[in-house]
């Protein structure tokens, strides 16, 4: 019966765990994004000959902060679908 209750408690945790994985990374990819954005409109409204420069170099680090984002999502949806410290408990 304690067997059960620890496999319950890890799932519950880890279930909390990647609901503050996921939602913490959305909001500072969201954050950096808009920060990233306006400071790019601010650049372009100052200089716009350098608008295409500008513009390469913000959707480089737009792919870099979603990056950032998504791993963090693959890394919460290992824990939800294989999750290791389930393993470890059943070895016992």
């Amino acid at each position: 019966m304690e067997a059960i209750v620890q496999i319950a408690q890890v799932q519950g945790f880890t279930a909390i765990a990647l609901g503050l994985i996921i939602g913490l990374g959305a909001l500072g990819a969201c954050i950096g994004i808009g920060v990233m954005g306006s400071k790019f409109l601010e650049a372009a409204a100052r200089q716009p000959e350098l608008v295409p420069l500008l513009q390469g170099r913000m959707f480089l680090l737009a792919g870099l902060i979603d990056a950032a984002f998504l791993i963090g999502v693959a890394l919460a949806m290992y824990f939800a679908v294989a999750n290791p410290l389930l393993a470890s408990l059943a070895a016992k």
